[in-house]
This record gives structure tokens, C-alpha cells and sequence, in this order.
């Protein structure tokens, strides 16, 4: 299933939807500006909170971490510095780990785990610059096929790979 996000407000304290391949908005993204680490709640239309998503505050990688009902459900970090290809992965204490690897500034990358593919973030499915789409496996059964998850992840992925993070490994 694929959701549209506008990569423009993705800046720190916007709040912006996220919408389905039929033009309905399906999450709401709460960018918390006030706040003294980076913050994002993402939320359904009726604005019940569905997970938190946190950068660290202090940490040798940058790292955020995603929760549910205040509980970590995963954690999104970038590997050590790797010359050859920048990876991002998510790590779960349940279920197997996901590898982001790509074009993050493009935002053409693969989300994967050991099973297949987990999504697919890519703009080129559109002529407006400023779109991208998420495009979730929904038909697998595990953390996978959970496109709150998802959604949180590229959150993630987009504000720790934004243009204006600089000094970052990579």
C-alpha cells in the first residue's frame, strides 16, 4: 500500500499528513519544535496518539527511537562509518532486525529484513518535486506489514539524513 508524504515539511516542528493512494489521510505527523531533542507523535485522523518517535540526546551514532504505548518498539541508527555505502538499521528487541540501505538525500532506498522486502520509499513515482511515496508490504504478518511502523521509520530516516545534519557519518 502506498502513503504520500511531502518532503518539504519535514523540517523540525511542522506538522504535515500523510495520506493513502486515494488521497486520505491516514496519519498525522505532530513535529514537537519546543522541545529539547527532536520529536515527532504520529497519529490517525481522530488524533490518537500512535507511536513516539525520539532522536537521542546524546549518543556516538545518531539514533532515534520509536515507541508505542511508552514502550521502545525500535530502534533507528546508523552504522559506523562505512566509506562504501551508507546503511541505516533498525533493531528490534522482538523479531528480526531491518537494513535501510540507498539514496537517502534522493529518497530512493529499500527497507529489508532476512525475509524480503519491508518497503519501498522512492520520488520518482512522482513529477512534484517535494512528494515521495512509502510503499508497505502490508501483506506480511509481522512488524513488517505494520504501516504505522513504517512511516515512523522514514520519519526517522528523513531527519537523520536531512540536508541540514551536518557533521553526520556518512
Amino acid at each position: 500500500m502506498k502513503f504520500l508524504v511531502r518532503e518539504r515539511v519535514f523540517d523540525i516542528g511542522e506538522d504535515f499528513w500523510v495520506e493513502d493512494g486515494q488521497g486520505e489521510r491516514v496519519f498525522f505527523v505532530d513535529g514537537k519544535a519546543l522541545r529539547l531533542r527532536t520529536t515527532f507523535e504520529l497519529k490517525d485522523p481522530d488524533g490518537n496518539e500512535l507511536m513516539v518517535i525520539r532522536k537521542k540526546l546524546i549518543s556516538m551514532r545518531d539514533t532515534m527511537h520509536i515507541e508505542r504505548d511508552g514502550d521502545t518498539v525500535a530502534t533507528v541508527r546508523k552504522r559506523m562509518f562505512n566509506p562504501i555505502k551508507d546503511k541505516l538499521v533498525v533493531d528490534f528487541d522482538k523479531g528480526d532486525d531491518w537494513e535501510i540501505t540507498g539514496d537517502f538525500f534522493g529518497k530512493e532506498y529499500v527497507i529489508s529484513d532476512r525475509n524480503g522486502t519491508v518497503a519501498h520509499i522512492s520520488r520518482k513515482w512522482f513529477r512534484l518535486r517535494d512528494t515521495y511515496a512509502v510503499d508497505v508490504n502490508t501483506y506480511r504478518n509481522d512488524a513488517g506489514g505494520d504501516p504505522a511502523l513504517v512511516i515512523s521509520v522514514a520519519v526517522c530516516v528523513d531527519t537523520m539524513t536531512g540536508d541540514d545534519d551536518p557533521g553526520e557519518d556518512g
